[in-house]
């Protein structure tokens, strides 16, 4: 059987368990690259999720859109192989490979079978993808391309054009106003030279993270850390990017689009991944838009009123202060009404916090389904790449728990008087006129 098919029948036929919190080890290499490693012997796989400080908030002047085009390229190859064959023999080897990359951070991730004539040259193959990828102008050409033709496209979608309009308007000049595609000048702008100063920059030891999960000892894990990683040159941690000002006033703009339906997207700069109010408004934020059509905004705009199919709140904390946003669509000739009730809900979310009734069954939902998110060790590796990046507690996965149940009403109401504020607060209508 052709690995590929072997990783896919053991996928298939591994039925994911709740289970208590994996034991997590932990160790610097000597070039500063953080390792954190869970064991997992059910399956004999193998999870690996390097996270950079490498992202859109690391764009240059000019540039915008070379921190994701460099992460995207990695995929393209390095000295030894091109981009096809690397796609070929990662899929030949039942590899999975994969790379991802945001405003906050980059990522490159490999799922393998530990098979010893498996692993092994995948790791090889995954160690020159991240450490001396090539760049190859023809693969930078087409890359280019579909970055260009992708944001053709987002500008013919109404939830994308609002999207990048609000970030605008709520950081300003501030980095996490940058699209990870990046702009039409940016990518023209862009050499091959630039990809590989990038990498050469942020690509190194001292700004690296790397998650390991699956069928391996702590013995295996620090030599398939030194593999992967290890090669890497040390350099330097990113610097640190300014902090996030808040907004000085409310604002209120209408940006016409020909659409019968309209978008509507309130916010502002909320708040950081470790910030000490973090779970009371995790768990306030369910009740109030983040629970589906259990939370307020879904009862009042959509059940009772019918306004629209779906209306959300969410918080998307970041190194720094990430946004909280609220948002909907709505009938044109209905968005002043479904926006009066937005504004009504959250006002008094503030002011009076949630009901006990309300918390508790927000409490049993967040934390009955917290086992599946650790019911894969894919899922294992993520939680781990945002703890190590984000400068979280070995403890946060076993703490996550009593941390909700801890969570009060006073507390929930505390945190949104002082951390929401909707007299200085962001709100964009896209619509027809």
């Amino acid at each position: 059987m052709r690995a590929n098919s072997v990783l896919a029948a053991i996928l298939w036929f591994a039925l994911p368990t709740a289970h208590a919190v994996p034991p997590i080890h932990h160790w610097t290499l000597e070039n500063g690259a953080r390792v954190y490693f869970v064991e997992s012997r059910q399956l004999p796989m193998l999870e690996l999720h390097a996270v950079f400080d490498a992202a859109a908030s690391r764009d240059d002047p000019g540039k915008s859109g070379a921190a994701c085009l460099t992460n995207r390229m990695l995929r393209e190859g390095g000295a030894q192989f091109g981009a096809n064959e690397v796609a070929q023999r990662f899929e030949g080897l039942g590899a999975e490979f994969s790379s991802a990359c945001e405003r906050d951070m980059a990522t490159v991730d490999l799922r393998t079978l530990t098979q010893s004539d498996l692993i092994e040259p995948a790791l090889d193959l995954f160690a020159q993808v991240v450490m001396a990828p090539s760049f190859p102008d023809d693969a930078l050409a087409r890359e280019r391309a579909r970055a260009l033709v992708a944001l053709q496209q987002q500008a013919e979608n109404p939830g994308s054009v609002i999207g990048k309009v609000f970030l605008k308007a709520i950081y300003g000049d501030h980095p996490y106003a940058l699209e990870p595609l990046g702009n039409e000048a940016g990518l023209k702008a862009i050499t091959r030279a630039d990809l590989a100063a990038h990498h050469r920059r942020y690509y190194v030891g001292k700004n690296a993270w790397l998650a390991i999960v699956g069928d391996a000892s702590v013995s295996d894990a620090k030599k398939i850390a030194q593999r992967v990683l290890g090669g890497l040159p040390a350099g330097e941690a990113a610097v640190s990017i300014p902090p996030v000002a808040d907004i000085p006033a409310a604002r209120r703009e209408f940006i016409a689009f020909p659409a019968s339906q309209s978008h509507l997207r309130l916010g502002q700069p909320g708040v950081t991944r470790n910030d000490p109010d973090y779970f009371p408004l995790y768990v306030g934020n369910y009740i109030l838009g983040g629970g589906g059509l259990v939370s307020r905004l879904s009862q009042e705009v959509r059940e009772k009123r019918g306004l629209s199919y779906s209306v959300y709140s969410y918080f998307a904390p970041m190194r720094l202060r990430g946004p909280f946003i609220i948002g909907l669509q709505t009938e044109n000739s209905q968005r002043d009404k479904a926006l009066k009730i937005v504004q009504e809900v959250l006002a008094d979310f503030i002011a009076n916090g949630p009901t006990e009734q309300e918390l508790t069954s927000a409490k049993k939902h967040l934390t009955g389904g917290f086992p599946l998110r650790l019911d894969s060790n894919g899922k294992i590796a993520d939680n781990l790449a945002v703890m190590g990046f984000y400068g979280l507690p070995l403890t946060y996965l076993e703490d996550f728990i009593p941390r909700v149940d801890a969570v009060t009403v006073q507390q929930i109401r505390d945190a949104f008087v002082r951390r929401v504020h909707p007299d200085k607060m962001v709100t964009l209508i896209l619509g027809g006129g």
